[in-house]
């Protein structure tokens, strides 16, 4: 059902600030008052040999280790910190009246209320049972699932008796198509790759709504129009005569009010933004690392004057494109200056030892002077994002990639790429998407037409899911379809990188010829929509996409050293794409990169390599605790060097 809508100014009666939540819902975006984190201690089993399942475990659930959940068993922080080789692991908890009723169950009422368990991600294949009966299923070790199990909890006692939720989680670190991301599939990491991340590694929540509820919310902002298209889902069909209501604020400050019928369990309805609010243009509401203006929303479902449910939002106005050769970021040349953010934390893998850490990470990406990042290779936690939205922080989107190219490697990348877009649809700090990385999944795509169709599919794909962002087919080499052309290029010295980045003519030559890593940057016949990057270039008169340098550095810096410091007392280098000795050396050679990168006069962004050292790769600009390996405002003058800045940020309200 589409509606279009106007909107009046009349106050709200109840407005809850989304945007100025503390961080620590699991689903920042889609917002209700009662609900309780299952985190901490469950119990805990190996199944090495998988007879778990077939000695019905989930019925007796005696399982003699603990864990800390949400904290990978690889992990320090779970209490296992066992990096072996373990497919098939088993989790188990208890929980009761106290953690019902935190979630919002009302005992003394029989109005139709419904129970909620609701998963983040549980890395690769999860099947779940209550109290011995199964409730479902799911595959895909990134992506977020639940299950309504009131029909297996016995709720007909004002005091619930206790329920026993059991969780078998099997990740193969054999099995090269499931998309692993950087999870090494050897017994250690090597390389580039870092331990595992399996099992339960994002919240696990219970919720109770009525028995119609919202299950999605998408809000899709459009600049040119002033309008924001929002999609309803419903966890069923509501009944007759039903209603959704919209409530937009900023700063508590109402700006729009709407509402209208609904029937069916989706809908898609159009509000229109005042083209002025209190005398304050529409545009002054518009969202930027700059000026993270945040709309709070609160939508209703409503029936014969009774609310059945209500959430509270979040949105940013704010549209992402390209045009004439640059990135465009609410309908203005923007150029990006990104880095590479892997997720990994020492103690606890891709799990963050806490939400306060994924705050710290956003905070401290912006004090040294970087306007977006690139999480490489993994679908970041929503409080992440939500932190990007709220203080300001551009985000490539990435899917983890799988490393063979077979039909069951497509098909679960397809199921679980699909599922991102459609989790984080509505972050506004998420300006492109990016479905493969260096040819991972598909490395014979110069050669290969089946693989150069997959990767081309995605790409089309994504755009049809997502038409509002501009998508990165294959990042860093062998284009098809590109929105923007990316290139990888670990050059070790400014001389190099400006020669091949300088104008438009030495990126012709770059593009017509191999790349910096002997690959096809464009495979031939397979440019972007209504442009052909091998014949025009950015600069030209004819400018086709955007070119970014979208990874590059690298340099290894293990120690933090001073020329005086005696050799023999210095940390032993780590793996990284060149070599710096002391810190001075460090900060000399990234001074000498980010001043050709600056110089070119075709570049619309770029992404240094990388945040944080991680394991073997000791390449960040800070160490794994996040400790700036120089001086903050130093490097932050080298990152930003046209605005160099404060180095801190204030603390948000």
């Amino acid at each position: 059902m589409m509606e279009a809508m106007t909107s009046s100014a009349a106050a709200h009666p109840y407005i809850v600030r989304a945007s100025r939540q503390t961080g620590d819902y699991p689903r920042p975006q889609l917002v209700r008052p009662h609900w309780h984190e299952l985190a901490g201690e469950w119990d805990f089993a190996f199944d090495d040999t998988d007879a778990g399942e077939a000695a019905r475990w989930y019925v007796e659930a005696r399982f003699e280790r603990t864990i800390q959940v949400p904290f990978p068993f690889e992990s320090a922080a779970s209490g296992i910190h066992d990096t072996g080789f373990h497919p098939v692991v088993w989790y188990s908890r208890r929980f009761g009246a106290t953690e019902l009723r935190a979630a919002g169950l009302n005992p003394s009422t029989d109005a139709g209320q419904r129970v909620h368990l609701h998963f983040g991600a549980v890395d690769y294949r999860a099947r779940v049972w209550i109290d011995g009966r199964f409730v479902g299923e799911h595959e895909g070790g990134q992506t977020p699932f639940s299950f309504d199990i009131t029909d297996v909890l016995d709720l007909t006692h004002r005091t619930a008796p206790e329920h026993t939720v059991v969780v078998r989680a099997a990740d193969d670190p054999l099995d090269a198509a499931q998309p692993r991301g950087k999870q090494d599939w050897r017994l250690d990491p090597h390389s580039i790759w870092y331990h595992r991340t399996s099992g339960i590694w994002q919240p696990v929540w219970l919720e109770v709504t009525g028995s119609t509820s919202v299950t999605v919310l998408h809000w899709t902002p459009d600049l040119v129009a002033g309008t924001v298209t929002v999609r309803v889902d419903l966890s069923r069909r509501p009944p007759a005569g039903s209603r959704l209501s919209y409530a937009l604020s900023f700063e508590g400050e109402p700006v729009l009010e709407a509402s209208h019928t609904v029937s069916d369990t989706s809908c898609t309805s159009i509000l229109t933004l005042p083209a002025q609010r209190n005398g304050q243009a529409a545009h002054e509401l518009y969202w930027s690392p700059e000026e993270p203006r945040l709309l709070d929303a609160t939508v209703t479902l409503s029936a014969g004057g009774q609310a059945l449910d209500e959430v509270h939002s979040y949105l940013g106005l704010r549209s992402a494109g390209v045009g004439q050769g640059r990135f465009l970021l609410n309908g203005h040349p923007y150029f990006v200056r990104s880095v590479l953010q892997q997720g990994y934390w020492p103690e606890s893998h891709l799990a963050s030892p806490a939400p306060s850490a994924l705050r710290r990470e956003v905070e401290l990406i912006k004090q040294l002077g970087f306007t977006a990042a690139r999480v490489h290779q993994k679908i970041e936690d929503p409080r992440f994002l939500y932190w990007a939205d709220r203080l300001g922080l551009l985000i490539w989107g990435e899917a983890p990639g799988a490393f063979e190219f077979s039909a069951t490697a497509m098909l679960r990348t397809l199921s679980e790429w699909t599922a991102a877009l459609e989790r984080d649809h509505s972050h506004p700090s998420i300006v492109t998407w990016v479905p493969v990385n260096e040819s991972w999944g598909v490395p014979q795509i110069a050669r290969d037409p089946a693989q150069a169709a997959f990767a081309r599919s995605l790409t089309e794909l994504t755009r049809a899911l997502d038409p509002s962002r501009p998508v990165v087919s294959n990042d860093g080499w062998e284009h098809v379809g590109s929105d923007i052309l990316t290139v990888h290029d670990y050059a070790a010295d400014g001389a190099t990188l400006l020669a091949r980045y300088h104008d438009a003519a030495a990126v012709a030559r770059l593009v017509a010829g191999p790349g910096p890593a002997g690959r096809r940057l464009v495979l031939p016949g397979q440019a972007g929509p209504g442009t052909d990057p091998t014949t025009e270039v950015p600069g030209s008169e004819t400018p086709g996409p955007p070119v970014m340098l979208t990874e590059f550095g690298g340099i290894s810096f293990a120690g933090h050293r001073t020329a005086d410091d005696d050799d023999d007392a210095a940390d032993a280098a780590g793996w990284g794409y060149s070599t710096a000795t002391t810190t001075d050396d460090f900060l000399a050679r990234l001074d000498n990169l980010f001043a050709a990168v600056e110089a070119s006069t075709v570049l619309a962004g770029f992404c240094y390599t990388q945040l944080t050292d991680t394991l073997q790769e000791t390449n960040g600009l800070v160490d794994e605790t996040r400790t700036p390996k120089a001086p903050l405002a130093r490097l932050r003058a080298i990152i930003d060097r046209k605005h160099p800045g404060p180095t801190s940020e204030p603390p948000p309200a």
